[in-house]
């Protein structure tokens, strides 16, 4: 059995490397792209350590949390790549991949237990069918609670947070290197934001054509841009604070829409697997009214987006001139 650790062991073990470096509190525009990724990683990945001993225990919101922080730490690596693209890159790459598979399982069924909940009607009947539920759900968490005591996932918190202080990308001396890692941060960021947005919406387009498969990676493309987003907040002048949250609205929006659609997926899947003691627990998540009101709520959304005024490098740098 593996033995268990903590958060406070999880920290202790990335501090080392993150104490090498002192970095500003926030970021800003000026900012060299190099100092930026560090400051928005260390973030993110001290989300994740903060969320490990509640998601050991089985809370479902710290469950939740901790793979938002995952998600954001690994879009993170995606913005400033090829930046941070070096040979340990994979590596990093997979085991926070690996990890993020191990928290969906139980957030899947999480989502699924409280869909259950919320739309049965007959008490008596929802106690039989949630046992069955509620036993998967326990037998997945010994799983996660597991990988997350394992040396597996201390080894993972310890190469990520070196890697990010001062893997291979951050000493490569060409000069396309020097230039990325020397890049100002508003100027990466609009054109990794603009073209982003870009793909997102080209895609977002053939929505209601899009299978699960293809509904889901569009999915990932809008919380790609809105987490970005959200990282990049310290950047966004006064003036552009309105127009970034306007923008946010509609992403959001459109991530709940099709949060929703992909969990009813991700419930019938899960439903299969309880057929035999449950035969009709598909059928809870098999709604064509829902799925076309989620639809044309996203559709609105994303139309919505169409029209804003896409990001600018002033959007992302304070006037230096007092106003008339």
């Amino acid at each position: 059995m593996a033995r268990p650790t903590t958060n406070s062991t999880a920290t202790a073990r990335a501090r080392p490397a993150a104490s090498r470096n002192t970095l500003p509190g926030r970021l800003s525009p000026g900012m060299a792209c190099d100092t930026a990724f560090r400051i928005i990683a260390r973030r993110h990945l001290a989300a994740v350590l903060a969320q490990h001993d509640g998601t050991c225990r089985g809370d479902p919101e710290a469950l939740h949390q901790i793979r938002i922080a995952l998600t954001h730490l690994r879009t993170a690596i995606r913005f400033f790549s090829p930046m941070v693209d070096d040979a340990l890159r994979p590596k990093v790459w997979a085991e926070l991949k690996w990890l993020n598979s191990q928290l969906g399982m139980v957030r899947d069924l999480d989502v699924a237990i409280e869909r259950v909940v919320a739309e049965t009607g007959d008490e008596l009947a929802v106690i039989a069918e949630l046992q069955h539920w509620d036993e998967k759900r326990a037998e997945s968490h010994r799983l996660l609670a597991r990988a997350l005591q394992s040396a597996r996932y201390r080894r993972l918190v310890e190469q990520t947070s070196s890697w990010i202080e001062s893997g291979p990308w951050s000493t490569r001396r060409s000069k396309e290197a020097i230039r990325l890692r020397r890049c100002p941060l508003a100027d990466h960021a609009t054109e990794q934001l603009t073209e982003w947005e870009k793909t997102l919406l080209k895609k977002a387009r053939k929505l209601r054509k899009l299978d699960v498969g293809k509904r889901h990676k569009l999915r990932i493309l809008n919380k790609r841009l809105t987490y970005s987003i959200e990282s990049l907040q310290d950047l966004f002048a006064d003036d552009s604070l309105t127009k970034q949250k306007s923008i946010l609205k509609q992403l959001r929006r459109a991530q709940k829409s099709l949060g929703q659609l992909n969990d009813d997926a991700r419930g019938q899947t899960l439903a299969a697997s309880l057929n035999e003691a449950v035969p009709e627990a598909g059928i809870r998540f098999l709604d064509r009214k829902r799925e076309k009101k989620l639809l044309r709520t996203a559709s609105t959304a994303y139309r919505k987006l169409d029209k804003a005024k896409p990001f600018r490098s002033s959007d992302l740098t304070p006037n230096s001139e007092p106003k008339d």
